[in-house]
Order: C-alpha cells, then sequence, then structure tokens
C-alpha cells in the first residue's frame, strides 16, 4: 500500500468535534479549528505515515429531546451494535432515555463513512469508465463510454485515450482534469459522519491530473493524488501532477503541497525516509526520478505570451505564435470551451513557439499557453479568449485571350452561410503590396478582369469583409504571385 499523508490537525491539536443536535460545530471546535490553523505550518516538517483514526479520538453530540442511545448510534455509527460501547465510554445506564443536552462522546473509529458522489461534468474525445473490483470482477468490467451527467463512486477508474478529456467535480467542490491518455482510480471517497472530515484519494495510474482543490473545512479533512513514486496531499490548492516511465513531476500553481515518498509494502528496502518530504508552493515544481529522492523545489518559467491574441481565427487551421519564453525546451498549448479550462477539447506539446489545431468549429474559446523548462516540467499558464470563424479566400489567376489581359477569380468559404461580403482586389509589383497597380475596393462580384498590364513581376491579394452580428470582419488572403513575360 502506498504511504498516505499524515495531515490531521486534530493530531497536532488534540481537539474533539463538538456537535449540536443540528449538525453544526460548536463555538469550541471552531475555535480549535482556528488553533489547527496555526497548527497547519507543522505538518509538512512531519514525518509522512499512514493516516489511522486514533481510537482516542472522538467527537461531542448533545442530545435533543427524545433521543435515544440506539438512535445516535443508528444516525452516526457504521454499525448500530456500536451503542454499547457509547454506553461505556458516556457512562449511560439508562440508553432509552437520555435528556436534552447531554454531551455524547462518540469515537471517531466508530463513526459512519458515506460514500462522496462524483459528477462528470465534461468530456471531449474517448473518455472510459470501468469499475475497479476485487479478484475476478476487475476481468468482467468492459470498459464503456463516460458520458456528462454519469455519477461515480469509489474504485470506480476513469481513462481517456488519444485526445481524450474528461473533467470530474466531487461533491465538496473540488474538480480533477484527465488529459489525454491517462488513467486513474477514485480509491477512496468518503466523509465521516457528523464531523463531515472529507477523505479523498485518487491513484494516477498514467498521465496527467490537473486539481484544483476547495480548502479544507475540517482539520482532518484529506485530498491525495498517489503515483507509484510519490504521495501529493494537499488541503485546498490548484496543481498538476503528471507521471511519465521515468519521473513524477507535480506543479503548484496556487496554495501549498506537501510531497511524500510513497510506500511499497512489497519491497520495504527501497522505501525512502519520511524525512525526504517537500514542501511545494505557488510557483514551484518537483521532478521525481522513478525509484529516485523526491525533487527539491524549482521555480517554474513565467506564463509566454501570444502573438496578436485578438486576431480571428478565420484560417483552415487554428494556430498560436508565441513569444519564445528564456530557459523553455518546449511548450504547451490547450483550447477549451470555458476560462477555467474544465472543458478542454484540444492540446498539443510542440518544441517550436507555434502550435496549430484542424477541425475546430466556429465558435468562442479559450487557449492556455505554457512553456516547459529543461526538467520537465509545465511553467505557469497564461490564458486568452479568442474567437473561431472560419472564412477561407479562394483565389486564382490566368491570362484571358486579350493583350496583355489578366481575369481574377476569388470566393469566400463564409460568403456562401448568407453573411454579406465585398471584396477588394490589390495588385503590385512588391510582394509587401506596396505602391498598387491596381486597389479595387468595394467589389460584390467574384471576378475582375485587368487589362493593359506591362510585362513583369506581380503580388496579388484579395480580402473578403463582412459585417456579421454588428461587427466587422476582414479576411486577407495569402499573397500570390505570378510573371507576365514581354
Amino acid at each position: 500500500m502506498h504511504s498516505r499523508l499524515a495531515v490531521s490537525c486534530a493530531a497536532l491539536t488534540g481537539e474533539t468535534f463538538d456537535i449540536d443536535n443540528g449538525g453544526r460545530l460548536s463555538r469550541r471546535a471552531r475555535s480549535l479549528a482556528a488553533v489547527a490553523g496555526i497548527a497547519l505550518s507543522l505538518i509538512f516538517s512531519l514525518p509522512l505515515q499512514a493516516q489511522t483514526i486514533d481510537a482516542n479520538k472522538t467527537a461531542t453530540y448533545v442530545t435533543a429531546a427524545g433521543d435515544t442511545l440506539y438512535e445516535v448510534a443508528q444516525r452516526y455509527l457504521s454499525d448500530v451494535r456500536g451503542w454499547r460501547e457509547l454506553a461505556g465510554l458516556n457512562h449511560v445506564s439508562a440508553p432509552r432515555r437520555l435528556p436534552a443536552g447531554v454531551a455524547l462522546r462518540l469515537p471517531l473509529a466508530l463513526l459512519r463513512r458515506d460514500a462522496m458522489p462524483v459528477s462528470v461534468i465534461a468530456t471531449s474525445g474517448p473518455v472510459t469508465i470501468r469499475s475497479r473490483g476485487t479478484g475476478l470482477r476487475v476481468a468482467l468490467a468492459p470498459a464503456v463510454p463516460l458520458l456528462v451527467g454519469r455519477v461515480l463512486g469509489e474504485n470506480d477508474a476513469v481513462s481517456t485515450g488519444p485526445n481524450g478529456f474528461a473533467t470530474l467535480e466531487l461533491a465538496d467542490g473540488s474538480y480533477v482534469s484527465l488529459t489525454p491518455n491517462t488513467s486513474i482510480v477514485l480509491s477512496i471517497l468518503r466523509k465521516m459522519a457528523l464531523t463531515d472530515i472529507n477523505d479523498r484519494v485518487i491513484e494516477l495510474e498514467q498521465g496527467e491530473v490537473s486539481t484544483e482543490v476547495t480548502h479544507a473545512k475540517q482539520s482532518a479533512d484529506r485530498f491525495e493524488i498517489r503515483t507509484p513514486s510519490i504521495v501529493a496531499g494537499v488541503r485546498g490548492t490548484h496543481f498538476r501532477v503528471q507521471m511519465s516511465p521515468s519521473m513524477t513531476a507535480i506543479e503548484v500553481l496556487d496554495g501549498k503541497v506537501a510531497l511524500g515518498a510513497a510506500k511499497d509494502a512489497a519491497r520495504p528496502e527501497v522505501n525512502r525516509p519520511a524525512s525526504a518530504a517537500q514542501l511545494i508552493a505557488a510557483g514551484e515544481g518537483s521532478a521525481t526520478p522513478l525509484g529516485g529522492d523526491i525533487g527539491a523545489p524549482l521555480p517554474l518559467l513565467p506564463a509566454p505570451a501570444l502573438v496578436d491574441p485578438a486576431k480571428v481565427q478565420d484560417a483552415k487551421a487554428v494556430s498560436f505564435d508565441l513569444e519564445p519564453q528564456a530557459g523553455a525546451q518546449a511548450y504547451r498549448v490547450q483550447i477549451a470551451r470555458d476560462a477555467d479550462l474544465l472543458d478542454v477539447i484540444r492540446e498539443t506539446r510542440v518544441q517550436a513557439p507555434t502550435a496549430a489545431f484542424t477541425d475546430v468549429p466556429d465558435g468562442t474559446y479559450f487557449v492556455r499557453v505554457s512553456a516547459i523548462d529543461r526538467h520537465g516540467l509545465e511553467g505557469l499558464p497564461r490564458i486568452y479568449a479568442f474567437e473561431r470563424r472560419a472564412n477561407e479566400v479562394h483565389a486564382t489567376a490566368a491570362p484571358t485571350n486579350g493583350l496583355h489581359e489578366y481575369r481574377f477569380l476569388w470566393r469566400a468559404s463564409r460568403a456562401e452561410t448568407g453573411a454579406g461580403t465585398r471584396f477588394r482586389l490589390v495588385l503590385s509589383h512588391y510582394r509587401d503590396l506596396r505602391d498598387p497597380v491596381v486597389d479595387a475596393v468595394d467589389l460584390t462580384t467574384t471576378s475582375l478582369v485587368v487589362s493593359r498590364l506591362p510585362p513583369g513581376d506581380y503580388y496579388w491579394c484579395v480580402t473578403a469583409e463582412q459585417y456579421e452580428h454588428g461587427r466587422f470582419y476582414q479576411t486577407i488572403g495569402p499573397v500570390r504571385e505570378f510573371t507576365l513575360a514581354h
């Protein structure tokens, strides 16, 4: 089994949980939670160890009129027969007659753990779900397509294929996003009755996950991402974990992540000491080689800038040019339907600061760009909105029967959708189209004959101009050339 991060402030403060009959934390618990917040800074200097429930830890329930010990046990314990232990612990001699206002201590180890549902809020491309039971159940559970709206639970396994993306929302409002060729198992998804302590563990088998975790409301809350090499534990942050055959990388965008070594119960001789744990802060990353020591914190590269971010993407392919980033070995570009990139539809990694995507439908999208350093760590991102409005301009030219006469023909793909289109033809002796020989504007036809052209080299271009939904669009076609011989 992999080790778990000990992230319980309760262990540091020795607190109990006081719950009134409405299920609310009492003033005492809230004050202790404030102390726990101070103690949180000490957590990351402690050895990583398996998280277990201390048999001496208790939550306090204040009885209401009409309560019985049996009902309290049925309401909050995993086994109703635990009422006997409650009676002994609280010196209750009449379990059927509990006066109102009695503070009962309930051992945390006896409290019921309720399942936490996970909702699928976005998918794109091939994404599948399969049950991850034990024994023969693994082999018998086929992978089926994962659809938006499905509710997942503990031990479900989610996988994305090439160009597959998925985002899951946990019951506490946290998000987990999967990139292409990623597999995860929702290992533990539990909420402790009475205390509302959340326990969430996700196993990353391959690929990459990006997580946005809501801040912990209870000192004993746990959220972990586990790989064969590391255990990443957080109490509210935005971070990524990516696993390759040679290393596990983590990049923290917000908050802090406690990073420790995963333990191998079958090979204890290779287990690394708990002192190897690292605290990774926002703007930092860590690269841990497979079987090696936990990587020390490294600064992430700044976000690169996008060249001409206001450009309307009207060409056949959506393309982005980035300002080169010092120290970058590669770049990552992602397209999503939303600004938070919960619904990603395309991504690519390129060595040169330019990226292109085909088959992107019309619409408003968001592009996130980042640089990757020599350690394989992805740097800080920058997000831009852009409009995709395909409108290709096709043009050709050919001599006619007349002396030194050329016919220019063109069409705009979007003009066929009914958008009112006018054209402009520019003909010049220079590639940059300066000092034009012909500059015909406001054309409503799709051809023009130009006569009496003297011999020489010519460069020309057609621009389509359209008004649509109260906005002016200008699509400039490629510059073409021809030579008119003597």
